[in-house]
């Protein structure tokens, strides 16, 4: 069985760092959440790039509604498996 694993959309890099950063202290994610720029399909434009945070969870235990509201505050949201 593969690793759970929960990635966040947020609209730009700061947003993202911001969640990445809060994670640990929110949820206690001990391992570093992975950031990823994630163009979106036909657009050149860095500034229509989105950011994914890529938050493992091998023990199963981020409840991902409360990620969702959490990515939301950022304007983000969690990507549906």
């Amino acid at each position: 069985m593969s690793d759970e694993r929960h990635v966040l959309v947020l609209p730009d890099r700061d947003a993202a760092q911001e969640v990445a950063d809060a994670l640990a202290d929110r949820f206690g994610v001990a391992e570093e959440p992975q950031l990823v720029r994630d163009a979106l399909a036909g657009e050149d434009d860095a500034e229509d790039a989105q950011w994914l945070v890529v938050v493992e969870d091998p023990d199963r235990r981020l409840d991902s509604a409360a990620l969702d509201a959490f990515a939301a505050e950022y304007e983000g949201w969690l990507e549906a498996p």
